[in-house]
């Protein structure tokens, strides 16, 4: 049998589902089903533009924040702890037991550490001149 191995910067849709489905399948035979589940939470204005959101899912008894996103106008005016409450409220109804996030921005991280996340994890320099910082919260 040949190998080849390929690397390229624009892989298709189908090489990126192949090497998901793969590692979910190793993963639930090695530690069972993760109930994974997508979330999402979007802000829009009265014509329905789109002002900020949250994604990521539930798996394992675990949220995942995996992007949080408010635009400028509505930045400052507590929409990011909202939406913090709500995507933990759903966690919790899904039956999950903590909460993971992480970011690069020193304003994010004040405002996860005033929703209650706590640091347990820093890479420095990531990016460069910053510190990506890793949280968790029990819910």
């Amino acid at each position: 049998m040949t190998i080849n191995l390929k690397l390229t910067d624009a892989p298709t849709s189908d090489e990126l589902a192949a090497i998901g489905d793969g590692l979910a399948a190793f993963n639930a035979a090695d530690a069972g089903p993760s109930d994974r589940l997508p979330l999402a939470i979007t802000l829009t204005d009265e014509v329905g533009a789109f002002l900020g959101g949250l994604s990521g899912y539930t798996a394992w008894g675990w949220l995942y924040i995996q992007w949080l996103f408010i635009a400028e106008p509505l930045r400052g005016q507590g929409w990011a702890p909202r939406l913090l409450e709500a995507a933990e409220a759903e966690a919790r109804a899904r039956g999950c037991h903590a909460a993971h996030i992480d970011t690069f921005s020193p304003v994010a991280l004040k405002t996860y550490q005033r929703a209650g996340y706590k640091t347990f994890g820093e890479l420095p320099d990531f990016p460069k001149g910053r510190t990506r910082t890793f949280l968790q919260k029990q819910l």
